[in-house]
């Protein structure tokens, strides 16, 4: 190599990011993206925070409020962030979880058994990527209050007011210089908020709207959790049967609970949540339902004689035609692909899923014949109508190759399997 092709390259080139650094340099790599998937997943993040509380026991409330100037404010009625000095940082506690990534109390299982917000980084890259942020604390009779921009605090700790009860509020107004678009879409949060309270029994989310000409407030609380989650996606449709299928149980730590029902629709719709996060890729809990499912109901067909002995065993596609299902684990350690939380990698996820659907499964068919019954029947229909399918697809392509071929029409292609009438010698 020629040494006019080395490049001057050394340590003057290596860049050392600090503090909040790294999230306004690489925000995708923390929120996704920009775009208005990343400005909704700011207000996530910091409603995870109170999900998780409310996960410990200690909040039953949590108010959105979105401003005219699309600025947020999230309020609980929980345990109220720390406030005191921070033996490690010297900060107030407030101070440390809000400026320094993975600092949080999801770290330990002492203060949080199960946590969505288990990497500690969801309200820091909040503060990082807020034009200002104010965080109030209700605490030991105190309210408290400390202001922050861009990630740098702009205020110290300061005792503002009293207060009999406990909780945190966050306000933040995200940051024009990071996002694509900083106006926020009800929508896209309702259908989040009441997912959320589906999730969770007994907790109501409260979303206000100061945004127009009167304040619009919509509030999401289902004693009947996901049982009502159910019943509420298969609205629109009509059900196979009126039941809902409910199984919940604890294997190896990790909590399971799945509702499911079938419609009369050809689509299948299963949700995953762990710790009460969406996972829109699914992961392990995902994969022990479908097998649980596809092994349960073949095994139930076969020894009730529904499907012939000639017959393939149900493929995991037959039986979930038409099926709505929620998946929701909790467990203490979740293995997630990225800070965006997408996928459950956690193995032991798998198994308990797995475990706990087929044994309340096989047990629920048994005691409700009729309904075991039309599921298996819409899934042999199913299986029929795919092998249907693939069968005049591979007569329409092979029909087609021979068309291509300069043949004279009389000489069709035979149909005939039989060699003895198809080959002349």
């Amino acid at each position: 190599m020629s040494k006019e092709k080395i490049r001057n390259y050394g340590a003057k080139d290596i860049r050392v990011l600090t503090g909040l650094e790294p999230v306004r340099l690489r925000p995708g790599m923390y929120i996704g993206s920009t775009g208005v998937k990343g400005l909704h997943h700011l207000v996530y993040e910091v409603v995870d925070n109170s999900i998780d509380e409310a996960l410990a026991g200690v909040c039953d409330t949590i108010t959105v409020t979105i401003f005219e100037d699309n600025s947020v404010r999230v309020e609980d009625n929980g345990s109220g962030i720390p406030v005191e000095v921070h033996p490690q940082t010297g900060k107030s506690t407030l101070e440390t979880v809000l400026t320094i990534l993975h600092a949080g109390g999801k770290f330990n299982n002492n203060a949080y058994q199960v946590s969505g917000g288990l990497h500690g980084v969801g309200v820091s890259v909040v503060n990082a990527l807020s034009e200002w942020l104010i965080a109030n604390v209700k605490r030991d009779g105190k309210l408290y209050e400390q202001q922050f921009s861009r990630g740098n605090t702009t205020s110290k700790l300061e005792v503002v007011g009293t207060s009999k009860e406990t909780g945190t509020i966050i306000t933040f107004k995200p940051d024009s210089e990071i996002f694509d678009t900083t106006i926020y879409e009800k929508e896209i949060l309702r259908n989040r908020f009441r997912e959320m309270a589906f999730l969770t029994k007994g907790l109501k989310i409260v979303l206000r709207d100061w945004r127009g000409e009167e304040l619009r407030e919509h509030t999401f609380h289902y004693e009947g959790g996901i049982k009502e989650f159910v019943t509420y996606l298969n609205k629109s449709k009509t059900p196979l049967y009126e039941q809902i299928i409910y199984c919940e149980g604890m294997k190896d730590g990790v909590a399971v609970e799945i509702a499911m029902q079938h419609n009369d629709s050809y689509s299948e719709n299963t949700y995953g949540f762990v710790n009460n996060i969406t996972t829109p890729e699914g992961g392990t809990h995902i994969e022990g339902f479908r097998g649980a499912l596809t092994k349960t109901f073949n095994d139930y067909a076969r020894k009730n004689k529904l499907l012939k002995d000639s017959e393939p065993n149900l493929s995991g596609d037959d039986i979930r035609e038409g099926l709505t299902a929620i998946v929701s684990v909790k467990i203490e350690d979740p293995q997630f692909e990225g800070q965006t939380k997408q996928k459950l990698g956690n193995s032991e996820a798998r198994g308990a899923v797995n475990s706990i659907l087929s044994t309340q499964l096989e047990i629920f068919l048994e005691q409700n014949p009729s309904v075991a019954k039309m599921i298996c029947d819409k899934a042999i229909l199913a299986q029929r109508a795919r092998a249907a399918a693939r069968k005049a697809r591979d007569l329409t392509r092979r029909k087609t190759a021979l068309d291509s071929m300069t043949l004279p029409g009389k000489l069709a292609d035979c149909t005939d399997k039989n060699p003895e009438k198809c080959e002349i010698y």
